[in-house]
C-alpha cells in the first residue's frame, strides 16, 4: 500500500451551530476535554462519576438513584431505554408525530414488541385524551414518546400522562433529548418512568454520552425480567453495577466524554435550571418575532412550539439548500433542513445551550435577511 498523501491540519474555523443538534460547545468543556486520561476504574474518575450523577439528577429534577450517562450518542440512550423496559411479546404503544417517534417505532420492533403507533401530523402534538383512548382499546406495557420532536419543533405536553399510563398498568419513556436543559423536564414532578438525552444539544457537550434515567417502576420491570435484555452493551443492570457501588467492571467508560459531561453540568447548576430555561425562551422569542419581519411563518404554533428548535416554512421561490450553503460559506452559520416529508420544505433552527443567545439570533437574522432581500 502506498504512503497516504501529506493531509493539511484541520482548519480552526467552526461555524456557529444553530441547527438541531450539536450546539456549540463553551471553552470550559473543551478544555476539560483535554485533561490528562486516566483509567476508568481510578479513584479521581470514581470520584467524578458520582459528581455526574448527582448533577444529572438535578438537571433531569429526579432523585433517582439510576441516574446515569450511557456510553454512546442519544440514539443509544433511546436504545437503551427500550431494550431495558421491552420483552419479547410485551404491547408497546408508541406515538408519533415526527422522525424520532418513527425511529421508536423501529427499535421496538427489533425488540419484538407487539408494536400499535398513534399518529399525529407532524408539527402537532398528542392528547392526553388520545392516548388514554389508544389503551382503553389495547393496554400497554410501555408507551413511548417525544418530549420536544426535532424533526417539527413540537413540544409535547406531559403534565398527567403518566398518571395515565400508570393507571392503565404501563411505564411512560420519554425522549428528552433536545429539552433537557434547555426546556423545563421535571421528572419526578411529572413522575416518569424513564427519560433520556443526549450531551451534544442543550448540555452543550461534544456528542458521545446519553444522560438517562430510571424511576421506581423501570427499576422494578428491569429487576422482574423473565429474558435477559436483548443488548448486552447497554443492559442497564451490568452498567448499574458499574455506576453503582460495586463498581463492577462494565465496559471502558469514555473518560475525556464524560470530563466534558462533568464541566457542561456544572455550568448548567452554576446558571440555574430556570434562569436557563428562560434565556432559551427569550432567544426563541427574539427568533420568532425576526423571523416574522422577514415574513417568515413557524410550523408549529407558539403554544406547542419547542424554545430549542424552530421550524420555519422556506418561503415559496426560494431554493432553501442554496440559502443554507450561503450561511454557511459567506456567514459561517449551520442551520438545517427538513426531515421525512419536511425535506426541502422547511428549516430547523437550533438555539441550545451555549448557543441560545440572543446576539447569535440577531447575527442569523441579519444573514437571512441579506440573502433574502439583498
Amino acid at each position: 500500500m502506498k504512503n497516504p498523501p501529506n493531509y493539511p491540519q484541520l482548519e480552526d474555523n467552526a461555524p456557529l451551530l444553530l441547527g438541531p443538534g450539536p450546539s456549540n460547545v463553551p471553552p470550559r468543556v473543551l478544555q476539560a476535554m483535554a485533561a490528562p486520561m486516566m483509567g476508568h476504574l481510578d479513584p479521581i474518575f470514581l470520584d467524578v462519576m458520582d459528581r455526574i450523577q448527582h448533577l444529572l439528577r438535578y438537571t433531569f429534577q429526579t432523585e433517582n438513584s439510576l441516574t446515569i450517562p450511557v456510553s454512546g450518542t442519544g440514539s443509544a440512550a433511546m436504545e437503551t431505554a427500550l431494550s431495558n423496559m421491552i420483552e419479547p411479546g410485551d404491547p408497546v404503544l408508541v406515538c408519533i408525530s415526527g422522525f424520532f417517534g418513527e425511529r421508536m417505532e423501529e427499535m421496538c420492533r427489533r425488540y419484538r414488541a407487539e408494536v400499535e403507533i398513534i399518529r399525529r401530523p407532524m408539527g402537532e402534538v398528542f392528547t392526553i385524551e388520545e392516548i388514554e383512548q389508544a389503551l382503553k382499546s389495547r393496554p400497554a406495557k410501555v408507551v413511548a414518546i417525544v418530549h420536544g420532536e426535532t424533526s417539527t419543533g413540537a413540544l409535547q405536553p406531559l403534565e398527567g400522562m403518566a398518571d395515565l399510563v400508570h393507571a392503565h398498568g404501563g411505564l411512560l419513556v420519554v425522549d428528552a433529548v433536545a429539552t433537557l436543559g434547555g426546556n423545563p423536564v421535571l421528572v419526578d414532578e411529572w413522575d416518569l418512568d424513564v427519560c433520556y438525552s443526549g450531551s451534544q444539544k442543550c448540555l452543550s457537550c461534544p456528542p458521545g454520552l446519553g444522560p438517562i434515567t430510571l424511576g421506581p417502576r423501570a427499576e422494578k420491570t428491569l429487576a422482574e425480567r423473565e429474558t435477559s435484555v436483548a443488548n448486552w452493551y447497554f443492559d442497564m443492570s451490568g452498567m448499574q453495577k458499574y455506576w453503582g457501588k460495586e463498581r463492577t467492571y462494565h465496559h471502558t467508560a469514555p473518560i475525556s466524554s464524560n470530563l466534558a459531561l462533568y464541566e457542561g453540568l456544572r455550568i448548567v447548576a452554576e446558571e440555574g435550571l430556570e434562569a436557563r430555561w428562560a434565556r432559551h425562551q427569550a432567544s426563541a422569542e427574539m427568533l420568532w418575532e425576526g423571523l416574522q419581519g422577514l415574513d417568515m411563518t413557524m410550523v408549529v404554533p407558539e403554544a406547542y412550539r419547542m424554545t430549542t428548535v424552530t421550524t420555519v416554512r422556506v418561503p415559496e421561490g426560494v431554493d432553501e439548500a442554496a440559502v443554507r450553503g450561503r450561511l454557511r460559506e459567506e456567514y459561517n452559520i449551520a442551520i438545517a433542513g427538513g426531515l421525512g416529508d419536511m425535506k426541502g420544505k422547511v428549516w430547523r433552527i437550533g438555539l441550545m445551550g451555549h448557543s441560545a443567545r440572543k446576539r447569535n439570533v440577531r447575527r442569523l437574522i441579519g444573514a437571512l435577511d441579506k440573502i433574502l432581500h439583498g
